[in-house]
């Protein structure tokens, strides 16, 4: 299946996502907030409509952890499943925001969900754990500012030294680390088992 070629920004069928919404249970009340927050970042410069989508995420959805969420080890939700159960893991609020930041005018190649290792207690740590994160790169040379539901404030990777990146991907492909020239790697995104499914659902509530 060739999924790099979505149309994620300009297809979304609100009607269906609000169907999609009522099928699984979810509160109206939070589908319209972000309805809301998604019109107000539309019209705004680029890192204010970061930080916009960023606090949304941070502030309305509760962290937790797939098994309890979910009853499995690793499941990678929806947005709008985030928005319904009102909680999610660091690939939820990253997916989540990735989606809501496509409808609301940025460009596909400009962001790009990245697998880190994370130094829990600081940069200097020996411990790590497995998490994810969403980046924004300006222009195709520039350093990402990176979105974190860990730590609501923007900063540029850089400043995150805590964080070891993996692996990066978008529904365009999959990069063989984090930075703008880094290679892409062969096979496109459909190499991610997880995420080609994720696509799929995402399409199917309306997300096309």
């Amino acid at each position: 299946m060739a999924l790099g070629g979505l149309g994620l920004a300009s297809a979304t069928d609100f009607n269906r996502i609000r169907a999609s919404l009522q099928r699984l249970g979810g509160n109206e009340a939070i589908f319209r907030d972000w309805q809301a927050v998604l019109a107000e970042a539309q019209a705004l410069g680029a890192m204010a409509k970061l930080k916009r989508v960023n606090e949304f995420f941070n502030h309305r959805i509760q962290s937790g952890d797939d098994q309890q969420i979910w009853g499995q080890s690793d499941y990678w939700a929806t947005p709008l499943e985030t928005l319904v159960k009102g909680k999610g893991d660091c690939e939820d609020f990253t997916i989540a925001k990735y989606f809501t930041l496509l409808n609301a005018g940025m460009s596909n190649e400009q962001l790009r969900l990245i697998y880190v290792k994370a130094r829990i207690g600081g940069s200097s740590s020996t411990v790590t754990q497995a998490h994810m994160v969403l980046a924004y790169y300006p222009d195709p040379d520039a350093e990402p500012i990176i979105l974190d539901n860990l730590i609501t404030d923007l900063r540029p990777a850089s400043r995150r030294q805590d964080l070891q990146p993996v692996f990066s991907f978008n529904s365009q492909g999959i990069w063989q680390g984090a930075g703008a020239s880094d290679a892409r790697g062969p096979g496109g995104p459909g190499r991610l088992s997880r995420w080609e499914d994720l696509l799929k659902r995402a399409g199917a509530e309306g997300f096309d």
